[in-house]
């Protein structure tokens, strides 16, 4: 009966020192959100001016560019994965990597290959595992993303798309990453890149009306300024909302940690209770019993 209320003490000390452990990493997730949530609370007014700015070029203008059209025959996709470098966040890397493959497996059955490109280690060991190729791979710069990762991000995807499915490259560009909804919810997102499909422009009778524009030196060449800028604001958005679901869902995956390891304590707590009670009452029950026997004997 000692080694079983040994055993319970030994169980009560180890969930309470995961409890703690839980407990810490649940606070500073809470305080990486609202960094994480200003960040992208920042990088919205420049990303709404970089909108505007390529609907303007793009409504008013007459321009073919490489950029917005769409090519006749699509060979190859690129799927870019926003994964994270770190764990224990509940469902939030496997429901990403199930929703970029899903993607994978629609494009293909359309006839196109697919070429992945992966952010963060969890994506990167997830297609290691399985012996699946990547084209690039970006890692380290997921809990706080910096704009250069996003500037080198968009310069391969421009790059590769440049150069076109025949000669190597892709066709099109889709993004797939985690969207923070809530504290409590993060959802998978897709967003098709390239060619550019200007979704945000407002077609409402609240939109605004843009005046009627004059391109100095050519629209051609505000279109090459503006949309490299774009990509860039888009990629590092998706970093940002990916950073910032990751950290949402690290503390609800700790807070429901701590939850567990307070119903194991109570659970363990009274079950050694249980077994207290009883070597105790087997003790009184020894006791009386050699005290009968001695009164017997006499």
């Amino acid at each position: 009966m000692g080694a079983q209320l040994r055993v319970y003490k030994q169980k009560i000390n180890t969930a309470q020192t995961t409890k703690k452990i839980t407990k810490a990493m649940e606070l500073i997730a809470a305080s990486r959100i609202q960094k994480a949530m200003a960040r992208v609370r920042a990088s919205s007014p420049f990303a709404r001016a970089v909108t505007r700015a390529v609907s303007a070029v793009a409504t008013h203008s007459n321009v073919e560019h490489p950029l917005t059209r769409e090519r006749e025959v699509i060979r190859r996709s690129a799927v870019v994965i926003f994964a994270s470098d770190r764990g224990l966040a509940g469902a939030f890397n496997s429901q990403i990597m199930r929703e970029g493959l899903e993607l994978s497996e629609l494009l293909r059955s359309q006839g196109k290959e697919v070429t992945f490109y992966l952010v963060g280690r969890k994506a990167v060991g997830y297609f290691q595992f399985r012996r699946m190729p990547s084209a690039a791979e970006w890692t380290g710069d997921t809990d706080t993303p910096h704009f250069r990762t996003a500037e080198e991000i968009a310069d391969v995807l421009l790059d590769a798309y440049d150069r076109g499915g025949e000669d190597g490259g892709v066709d099109e560009i889709h993004l797939v990453y985690n969207r923070f909804v809530s504290m409590m919810t993060q959802s998978p997102e897709q967003v098709r890149l390239l060619p550019l499909e200007v979704v945000e422009a407002e077609t409402t009778a609240s939109a605004q009306v843009y005046p009627l524009y004059e391109f100095e030196p050519d629209a051609e060449t505000v279109l090459d300024a503006l949309l490299p800028v774009y990509i860039q604001s888009r990629v590092f958005n998706a970093l940002l909302q990916s950073s910032a679901a990751k950290h949402a869902a690290t503390q609800k995956a700790m807070k429901s940690a701590s939850d567990n390891a307070d119903k194991l304590i109570t659970d363990y707590t009274r079950l050694r209770n249980n077994a207290r009670q009883a070597e105790i009452t087997q003790q009184i029950a020894e006791i009386v019993g050699g005290a009968d026997a001695l009164s017997s004997g006499k």
